[in-house]
C-alpha cells in the first residue's frame, strides 16, 4: 500500500498526539482522516465558487424582480 511521509515540528507533533488521544484514535488514523477531509472540503469549496460565478448573472436578474 502506498504511504506518505510528512514532517512536523515538535509543537505540531504534540498537538497531533493530544488530538489523537482526545479522539481515542491513532495519529496515523487522525492524519489520514484529516487529509481526506481537507481534500473533500477543498473540492466542495471550489465547486461552490464555480457555481456562484456561473449563477451570478441569474442571481442578479432574480433579485431585480
Amino acid at each position: 500500500m502506498p504511504a506518505l511521509n510528512v514532517t512536523f515540528t515538535e509543537e505540531e507533533m504534540i498537538t497531533l498526539r493530544n488530538q489523537a488521544a482526545k479522539e481515542e484514535t491513532s495519529m496515523k488514523n487522525l492524519a489520514h482522516d484529516a487529509i481526506l477531509s481537507e481534500v473533500h472540503r477543498r473540492k466542495v469549496a471550489t465547486a461552490a465558487i464555480r457555481t456562484a460565478r456561473i449563477s451570478a448573472g441569474l442571481n442578479r436578474r432574480l433579485a431585480d424582480k
